[in-house]
């Protein structure tokens, strides 16, 4: 039952990253979003998800994880209503900016709570293989809840379906989950400030030159700005008597590996759901419902890879899991690349998004337990906010550098199909043509089936950064292996 409030909440934390995007047009409409201003109830929420989950690791670590957990929990709740109920985009921008702070709060926290919930050894192992097909199929799941919830009702359901699950979470809390450790200290305030600002401008910074371009001055501003606080950030750090990240952490190989190889294989995995999406519904025409059906044997893959990893780790250790999911994971991209305006579900896109979903499953049980192996039960809310903070900033990151991949690549091929269109248009095409600049079917789709392919490459370059990490930085210990069996191994006890 612990696992199941546990998990439950980190589902509703990480389904919330997509559940939204089937729901993006009806947005637009209802509230008046410009298109790109649409972009930012996205942006909004993974902007505050990614910048404040050191301090939400943190705070778990100091004043209790199960208060710090419900907490989180009780503000995603009520941010959630508060989107629901919006009226103008401004409302619905703050909403979502505050659920990505409850996110922030909650989600490191709750796998801290397994930590300190499940002995060391196989117990923890399948503890964190769910936790990790959760977090990893969270992404298909909320498509598909997506799909269901704009088809059958509206979008602002998308929303408020947070709100009684939420609750559920927070009266289950305090029956099944028995709170953790204090450990006395204080808020590393300005370690906090100023990597929470550096992961923001960052971010930012690659959000807007998916937008607006490289060389625009803002995006070299943040870019800028983001390194002068990042590098204050380690200054602080290295002088701090209680660091909100204790940078010994990246001392250890094998945990700055893992921690290297998550950010790329979130680049890769979020690109695949946001390009995905927009193929199928666009190219393909399927309905919301359909878009989000499409997605379900993700979810589904992704926990048979966890469950094979979870069970197969103690015996053989992480690293072939690690290598094995990101070689998977760029050869379903890789294959993904050949995607074009005459491909089908069936034949081009299933068998693909299968093999890249097994491997992502044996990943992320594989990096969870290699991220937190061995580290002290005071720092495990620090360690687990570190780790979900890269996979949140290298998906922000990657898909920004995706997204601006396929813009040149869509670019490049509209140029080519204007004569073509301009030949066979009727005058009142051409007239629309100069209005707006967008093509319409079924030229469109050829401009965006070339921009989606050409960012696959780019994902799978990602997936086989991740493997390239993982062969030659992670080494398994004896002592390693030792705690996967459940043996405390030297130095262990975590």
């Amino acid at each position: 039952m612990a696992l199941l409030v546990i998990a439950s909440c980190q589902l509703m934390v990480v389904l919330d990253i997509t559940v939204v995007n089937i729901a993006l047009p009806h947005i637009q409409r209802d509230l008046g979003f410009s298109t790109t201003g649409l972009s930012w109830v996205v942006s909004a929420y993974t902007l505050a998800f990614g910048g404040l989950l050191l301090l939400g690791g943190r705070a778990g670590d100091i004043l209790g994880r199960r208060r710090v957990f419900v907490l989180g929990v009780l503000v995603f709740v009520l941010a959630s209503l508060l989107g629901g109920l919006a009226q103008s985009p401004g409302q619905l921008l703050a909403a979502r900016a505050l659920q990505g702070a409850g996110g922030a709060i909650a989600s490191p926290t709750a796998l801290a709570l397994i930590s300190t919930t499940f002995r060391e050894g196989p117990e923890r192992n399948r503890a964190f293989g769910v936790f990790a097909a959760v977090s990893a199929g969270g992404g298909a799941i909320g498509l598909l809840a997506g799909g269901m919830l704009v088809e059958w009702l509206n979008w602002r359901w998308v929303l408020f379906v947070n709100v009684p699950i939420g609750l559920l979470i927070v009266l289950a809390t305090p029956r099944w989950i028995r709170e953790s450790e204090r450990h006395p200290g204080h808020f590393d305030l300005a370690g906090a400030t100023t990597s929470t600002t550096g992961m923001v401008l960052l971010v930012y910074g690659f959000i807007r030159a998916a937008q607006d371009g490289w060389s625009d001055a803002l995006t070299l501003a943040s870019f800028a700005a983001a390194v002068v606080l990042l590098t204050l950030f380690l200054l602080v750090e290295r002088g701090s008597r209680q660091p909100i990240t204790p940078l010994r952490m990246f001392a250890d190989r094998n945990r700055a590996g893992t921690y290297g190889i998550m950010l790329c294989l979130a680049a890769a995995m979020l690109g695949m759901f946001f390009f995905l999406t927009l193929f199928v519904q666009n190219v393909l025409d399927f309905s919301p419902l359909q878009a989000g059906l499409a997605f379900l044997p993700v979810s589904a893959l992704i926990a048979t890879g966890a469950g094979v990893a979870s069970r197969l780790l103690p015996t053989y250790g992480p690293k072939p899991f690690m290598v094995a999911g990101a070689v998977l994971a760029a050869a379903g991209l890789a294959w993904l690349t050949q995607t074009d305006v005459h491909s089908t579900y069936a034949g081009s896109i299933l068998g693909p998004m299968l093999v890249f979903s097994v491997g992502m499953g044996m990943e992320f049980v594989s990096l969870t337990l290699m991220a937190l192996s061995g580290v002290p039960a005071r720092e495990s809310g620090a360690a687990s906010g570190l780790l979900n903070a890269t996979q949140q900033v290298g998906g922000s990151l990657g898909l920004s550098i995706l997204v601006t991949v396929f813009g040149t690549a869509s670019a490049q091929e509209a140029e080519r199909q204007v004569p073509d269109f301009l030949a066979r248009a009727t005058p009142a095409e051409r007239l629309r043509f100069r209005r707006t600049g967008e093509l319409p079917a079924p030229w469109s789709d050829e401009v965006l089936s070339a921009g989606v392919s050409a960012a696959f490459v780019t994902a799978a370059v990602f997936a086989l950064l991740a493997a390239v990490v993982a062969v030659l930085v992670i080494r398994v210990r004896p002592a390693d292996l030792e705690r996967l069996r459940g043996g405390a191994g030297p130095g262990g006890g975590g």
